[in-house]
């Protein structure tokens, strides 16, 4: 199975999926155009990676901001990896927030109480 690398842009979120070890990372800003359109191969590659996917897969989020339409796909995106979890498969969730940044903490709190996935918050400082 392919990787997934998407390259970042002012709007849009660097993608980089990493099928053989588990490791998906989504950093940057999420304010595309049209979310719909940007998110929908990223979903339809997690539901491939769904069928081969190693035995634990780690989520790195680091999202500097995103609209709320992006925070709808990020959800989709973690009930996908729900369906790992569920099957058995090891996955964690490390979200990144600016140590400043509370909101965006609070966020990745709301997402793991709403995904029901493990998630470990972690701040940076900002450089």
């Amino acid at each position: 199975m392919d990787n997934l690398i998407i390259d970042g842009t002012r709007q849009t979120p660097e993608i980089n999926f990493d099928s053989e070890t588990g490791i998906l990372k989504l950093e940057g800003r999420s304010i595309p155009e049209n979310t719909f359109e940007f998110f929908t191969p990223v979903l339809n590659w997690l539901d491939e990676y769904a069928n081969s996917a190693p035995g634990k897969t780690i989520a790195k989020i680091n999202l500097e901001y995103f609209n709320t339409s992006s925070s709808k796909y990020i959800l989709e995106i973690l009930k996908k990896l729900k369906v790992l979890l569920n099957d058995g498969k090891e996955v964690l969730v490390e979200w990144y927030y600016e140590e400043d940044d509370e909101e965006m903490m609070e966020t990745g709190e709301d997402y793991e109480d709403v995904s029901g996935l493990p998630f470990k918050i972690i701040s940076f400082e900002e450089e």
